[in-house]
């Protein structure tokens, strides 16, 4: 018999949808309609930070239709995300897709806004980005664009791969005309240190900069593919770089191992765990590679 293959990926997108649907909830925190989110730990749910409108005695409604309570665990505006902390550890945690997101796959966008069950929306990967200003005094390392229609109530829930597993959380809470999918490998470490936390820690430096081409001969000394650092134009009064030994007409190139190329390079390397403690910073002075230890300040 000749197969049909319309109906083997019709199967194969349903199958997905259910494998993913087990750890897709409702989470009941605001006063309209009910928003998704995802278990990312038996007691722990990540969804969408814009659609938590109550901390405490907040509503969750699993895949088998038990309803947890839960309080909020952490919250970061920046990233649109929060984490809830459920009363009984009784979610089944999601599955990450080991493969990354390409450009032009199949996904699904699932969504738990009702008692009825999940919802799903279909289509593809448009693009793949980062780092991005969110326009809330943060930055995301990556973010994915689909042509899937996000209907509401969809927030806070996952963008699915073709085996079920999950891409990433979708939200439609930064305004940038439609939803976008935080991608999971970035989205799970903000919701384990807001999980630990509470908050996201964003650092400072204090420093005026200004993104300038490398020289063949910094590219040298550098030793890796960089075509461009941050010239320190100016440093504020008492600042962490100042304090740490940074100078006017230094040129950043790095912090903590991580290539820093332009400002939104170092607006991601300040965030998270180096904030308040002593961070290499990698700088050329000179002409030549250095290493200054600056304790990062916390805005």
């Amino acid at each position: 018999m000749t197969k049909n293959l319309f109906v083997e990926l019709s199967d194969a997108m349903a199958d997905a949808a259910e494998r993913a649907g087990k750890s897709t909830v409702l989470v009941d925190a605001r006063r309209k309609f009910p928003a998704s989110g995802i278990a990312f730990a038996k007691d722990m749910i990540l969804t969408a930070d814009h659609v938590i409108e109550r901390e405490e005695d907040i509503k969750v409604i699993l895949a088998d239709g038990t309803e947890v309570t839960a309080h909020l665990a952490g919250r970061d505006a920046g990233t649109d995300l929060a984490v809830l902390k459920l009363d009984s550890a009784s979610a089944t945690p999601a599955e990450i897709s080991k493969n990354p997101a390409r450009v032009s796959q199949f996904v699904l966008a699932l969504g738990r806004p009702s008692t009825e069950g999940i919802q799903s929306s279909f289509g593809t990967i448009n693009s793949i980005g980062g780092p991005i200003r969110t326009g809330r005094g943060s930055m995301l390392e990556r973010y994915i664009k689909t042509d899937v229609v996000s209907y509401p109530g969809f927030s806070g829930g996952p963008l699915v791969n073709g085996d079920g597993t999950i891409l990433g959380i979708n939200t439609s809470g930064f305004g940038h005309g439609g939803a976008i999918t935080i991608p999971a490998d970035v989205a799970w470490k903000i919701a384990e240190t807001l999980a630990k936390h509470g908050k996201i820690k964003r650092g400072y430096l204090g420093i005026r900069s200004q993104v300038v081409e490398l020289s063949a001969d910094a590219k040298k000394a550098l030793g890796r593919e960089q075509e461009s650092g941050l010239l320190l134009v100016g440093l504020e009064t008492d600042s962490p770089a100042g304090k740490g030994g940074l100078i006017v007409g230094d040129i950043l190139v790095g912090i903590n191992g991580e290539s820093a190329a332009h400002q939104d390079d170092l607006f991601v390397r300040l965030s998270g765990d180096v904030v308040g403690k002593s961070t290499p910073i990698n700088i050329l002075r000179g002409g030549k590679l250095e290493t200054v230890n600056v304790e990062i300040g916390e805005r």
